[in-house]
């Protein structure tokens, strides 16, 4: 029998659907699942946004690096080589693609699944939702970019509270704490997480893309280098044809109509 796919793909107009498939297991994430995740943002065509779901009750419940691991001569050694060879490289390929990303979260995002969600533009969580860093749980340390990603998001003291307690942040303290975008009804959220898709999808993909890369870069630059790069980015952005629709339609007291060049 074969073997169901790890992620399933679909374009819908211009966003492309990317949902982890592994809803027996709450989509816990097996080193081929991320792989295939990379391989989907290396081959993007011409989509213009992407959004990233989980089916079934769960976004990700965290990385499943089989059974072996534990009985492994090198557990260690394992660990590491799937990270860098498999986990490291979607997480990277999600904060630098060259389009926007929505993650939609329903039940849970934990470990390697919390770190996916939030690598995203956007993420949009059902009240279902919760976000769990439970490394300490277990002796080990956050990964997928946690230690990265988390303090830049709620701050040192809550990034603490999550790994140093290891306890499940549920979706309406997320949202309190800045971690998500918003927060809906779990009957909503799929509508929801593709019309915000859409929108971003609609937009000038030129621009957003360099707002993206702007947005991580000020996050290690200093003012002055952030400055510089603005400058860079707005006369480059000039040149697009989105930015000339963009001013004709405001002179026209009219909707913009970008198509993402």
């Amino acid at each position: 029998m074969t073997e169901p796919a790890m992620i399933l793909t679909e374009r819908r107009g211009d966003v492309l659907v990317l949902t982890l498939n592994r809803p027996d297991r709450l989509n816990a994430a097996p080193p081929a699942m991320f792989e295939a995740i990379t391989a989907a943002f290396a081959d993007l065509g011409d989509a213009r946004a992407v959004l990233l779901r989980g089916a079934g009750r769960a976004f990700c419940s965290g990385a499943d690096v089989g059974a072996g691991a534990l009985s492994n001569d090198d557990p260690g050694a394992a660990t590491h080589a799937a990270l860098t060879g498999s986990y490291n490289p979607a997480i990277l390929a999600v904060a630098e693609a060259r389009v926007p990303v929505v993650s939609a979260v329903r039940g849970p995002a934990a470990g390697i699944g919390c770190s996916l969600a939030l690598a995203a533009d956007l993420c949009v969580a059902s009240d279902t939702a919760y976000f769990l860093q439970a490394f300490v749980n277990i002796g080990l340390v956050p990964d997928g970019g946690a230690s990265w990603l988390l303090p830049r998001l709620i701050g040192r003291a809550r990034a603490a509270e999550m790994m140093l307690l290891g306890e499940r942040v549920l979706a309406a303290k997320a949202l309190d704490w800045g971690m998500i975008h918003k927060l809906v009804a779990d009957v909503d959220l799929d509508a929801a997480a593709f019309a915000l898709a859409q929108r971003l999808g609609a937009g000038p993909t030129v621009a957003l893309g360099a707002i993206r890369r702007g947005l991580h870069a000020a996050l290690e630059s200093d003012l002055a280098t952030a400055l510089a790069r603005e400058a860079d980015d707005q006369r480059a952005m000039r040149g697009t044809a989105d930015a000339l629709e963009g001013g004709t339609a405001f002179l026209q007291k009219r909707a913009p109509a970008f198509k993402g060049t």
